[in-house]
């Protein structure tokens, strides 16, 4: 996988439009890890201390960051994992503590892609294979893996006991991990300060470069290592090949795995059941491609990796409600979360951007 995507095309911003700010152009949600969210989000709720709501809102469909990667992290160690994100969880809310309310405008949509289920193996395996010919920096001690993005995420908000399904303005994230896993920077509109916050830690967050560097780059050992460790922490509402699809696509969105350990998480990936490709998808900034995708039956959620038609690089991710949810909240065609990556790279410093020193 290339350092840089290809840069967006205007002319293909369109069902994201609605996502953008007015003057100016940010990996998955859904209920794989429902019960740990309304845990997170409790915890943030217990802490803020000016309430305009009567009642607190749902939590969101969204992913808190790094939550999702403690997949991958014994099950021990997902408390203090938990505690780094626990000041991150969104609330629905009205009142953001003092921080921007992203969610402006009305749930984002899109066309309901056709999934092909007899295409996954070939397009991976072609995946697979650009990335094994993809040559990416090793990453040393002192330096740190970059990540920039746009995201947008659609959640259930309430109102004065009214509850309408908003998204949010696409906004940037940004990222900074040591290869350890142990230190890190966070900077997202809406979920941090300016400055942002730190993400240090004792234990390591699970897609740092140094802990992807020793899993197996056999994908049949792959497999079972992530089948393995996902069952550990897995909410059971969520299928066990959907929870191991998710988190295969983990540590592909927000991190940068050495190009072996990401050919073979690819091939692991075309050997999950139910894996199907999605003839056109749209990341969060616009750019079509093809994506590989798995449809959790329980909640009609749909967890789609979007990737270049050309290069076969990957764009972004998103999430999209294929079938109405059972509380009919979530229609058909609704994009419960999106992203597109930006900028991947390896800088020599904590909160230092590419190119720029200190």
């Amino acid at each position: 996988m290339n350092a840089s995507p290809s840069q967006p095309h205007p002319a293909e911003w369109t069902e994201t439009q609605g996502l953008l700010p007015s003057v100016e152009r940010d990996l998955p949600a859904g209920r794989h890890q429902f019960h740990k969210e309304q845990m997170m989000a409790q915890i943030h709720d217990d802490l803020r201390t000016d309430r305009t709501s009567a009642r607190p809102a749902p939590a969101p469909r969204r992913r808190n960051p790094f939550l999702r990667r403690a997949i991958l992290l014994p099950a021990g160690a997902f408390a203090l994992a938990g505690a780094v994100v626990a000041g991150l969880a969104l609330s629905g809310g009205n009142d953001d503590g003092g921080k921007t309310d992203l969610a402006t405008g009305p749930a984002l949509t899109t066309r309901v892609g056709a999934a092909d289920p007899k295409g996954a193996p070939q397009l991976l395996d072609r995946i697979s294979l650009a990335a094994a010919d993809t040559s990416a920096p090793a990453v040393h001690d002192g330096q740190f893996v970059y990540i920039a993005s746009k995201v947008a995420s659609t959640y259930p908000k309430t109102v004065d006991d009214k509850t309408t399904v908003v998204s949010q303005k696409l906004h940037d994230r940004r990222v900074w991990m040591s290869p350890d896993g142990k230190d890190g920077w966070l900077i997202e509109a809406g979920e941090t300060s300016d400055e942002g916050m730190t993400l240090a830690g004792p234990n390591p967050v699970s897609s740092a470069y140094n802990l992807l560097a020793k899993l197996p780059t056999d994908p049949d050992a792959l497999l079972r290592h992530i089948y393995q460790v996902s069952d550990a922490d897995r909410d059971p509402e969520v299928p066990r090949d959907q929870a191991a699809f998710v988190a295969i696509g983990d540590l592909l969105a927000e991190s940068y795995p050495p190009a072996d350990l990401t050919a073979a998480l690819y091939k692991a990936a075309a050997k999950i059941p139910g894996v199907v490709t999605v003839d056109d998808a749209v990341d969060a900034t616009g750019r079509h491609g093809i994506a590989v995708a798995r449809q959790n039956d329980t909640d009609g959620q749909r967890t789609e990796w979007i990737f270049d038609r050309k290069t076969l690089e990957l764009l972004g991710e998103r999430t999209v409600q294929v079938k109405a949810d059972k509380d009919g909240e979530f229609k058909a065609g609704t994009v419960v979360f999106t992203s597109a990556i930006t900028q991947r790279a390896v800088v020599d410093g904590n909160k230092q951007q590419p190119g720029k020193a200190g």
